[in-house]
């Protein structure tokens, strides 16, 4: 039963991703937002995500009452979607206050789920999330007819997300924290490391936040685009599936070759952008720039601190916050024919800090 309750929870937690990153920059466009105000509205629930960890160094602990807060107010901010979208700052506020919630929630259970399913069924159980991200991107492509039709979907799926997480909290592995030590949390220890998913995750700024828009204003439909994130989750799908002999290997190793990856798939958008089937090659390579990098990236952190739970509120914070602030204002501030240019140089960088010999050769066990 916890095998299906972790999956459906990544199920319909990704799904309410997958409205967030595939059409809501669209309906803000289309609601007369421009790319400068897109950017700043997508940078901020990302810098909440990164400022949010360092209040649990030392003054809160991560428990249940903590985490079903923070599932509560992730449905408030759905509802005020509802009431914000039409003034800049009210909505650039509601997305501050979801990304605060929405950086406790996720990685209180991948410790769990690290720590329960292990190398094996991990990435099995995660795939369902790729699942509803690409039925959510085929079935809301076909509807969204309207800005509230988007904002309908999201608090459905968040709805849902929140009351599978709830149904987790009753299993003694989630409610007792036995990650944390006395061990001082560093990020000096492993610093080049940091900066590496740092730099990976500002290289998807202009992915996440201007490819539907990006691909559109090239030509395409926004049909064959949500046909374009969905092959790209698929590919990621197969790979969560048959990812577990190769997070048995290096696990540095693997992040670096994930990393080249990505540098190629950016470059290719950027040096044909009218090209359909160009396009959809990179979306395959999302099996290696997102699937397998975050599944070796968490496995990874998950050996070298003793604060697991910690380390992982960090990864999100310093990549998907940090990284995902900076990428979002720095996409909507060069949005145009150099975009993935720069996204290529930027992933290009996170590869060369993981050369460094203060990061392990091979994991710890």
């Amino acid at each position: 039963m916890l095998f299906f309750k972790l999956s459906a929870f990544y199920f319909f937690y990704f799904a309410a991703v997958g409205v967030y990153v595939i059409f809501l920059p669209k309906v803000l466009h289309d609601i007369g937002y421009d790319a400068v105000q897109i950017g700043f509205i997508f940078a901020l629930a990302p810098l909440m995500r990164f400022l949010t960890p360092f209040l649990f160094l030392k003054h809160i602990k991560l428990n249940q009452e903590v985490f079903k807060s923070a599932l509560f107010l992730s449905v408030v901010c759905s509802l005020c979607f509802y009431l914000t979208i039409n003034n800049f700052y009210a909505f650039m506020i509601n997305n501050a206050i979801l990304g605060a919630s929405l950086s406790l929630i996720l990685p209180y259970l991948e410790v769990t789920a690290i720590k329960i399913l292990g190398k094996g069924k991990y990435g099995k159980s995660r795939l369902f999330g790729s699942i509803g991200f690409t039925l959510i991107s085929l079935i809301l492509g076909q509807f969204l007819t309207n800005p509230y039709v988007a904002l309908h979907y999201y608090l459905a799926v968040n709805v849902l997300t929140v009351f599978f997480a709830l149904l987790l909290l009753k299993y003694d592995d989630i409610k007792h924290d036995d990650s944390v030590s006395d061990e001082p949390f560093s990020f000096f220890k492993y610093w080049p490391f940091w900066i590496s998913i740092f730099f990976m995750q500002l290289s998807f700024g202009g992915f996440y936040n201007f490819f539907t828009i990006y691909e559109t204003q090239h030509g395409v439909s926004l049909e064959v685009t949500s046909y374009m994130w969905s092959f790209g989750v698929i590919c990621e799908i197969l790979l969560f599936y048959f990812q577990a002999p190769l997070l048995k290997k290096n696990l540095l190793i693997i992040i670096k070759f994930s990393l080249a990856m990505t540098i190629l798939r950016w470059f290719l958008l950027f040096a044909f952008p009218d090209n359909v089937t160009i396009a959809f090659l990179t979306q395959s390579i999302h099996a290696f720039s997102f699937g397998l990098y975050h599944s070796a990236t968490i496995m990874f952190l998950y050996t070298l601190y003793s604060n697991k739970k910690l380390a992982q509120q960090f990864m999100y914070g310093v990549a998907y916050g940090l990284g995902g602030f900076m990428g979002a204002l720095i996409a909507g501030w060069t949005y145009g024919d150099y975009l993935f240019l720069y996204s290529a140089l930027f992933s290009f960088f996170a590869l060369i800090f993981l050369f460094n010999k203060k990061l392990p050769n091979e994991a710890k066990e």
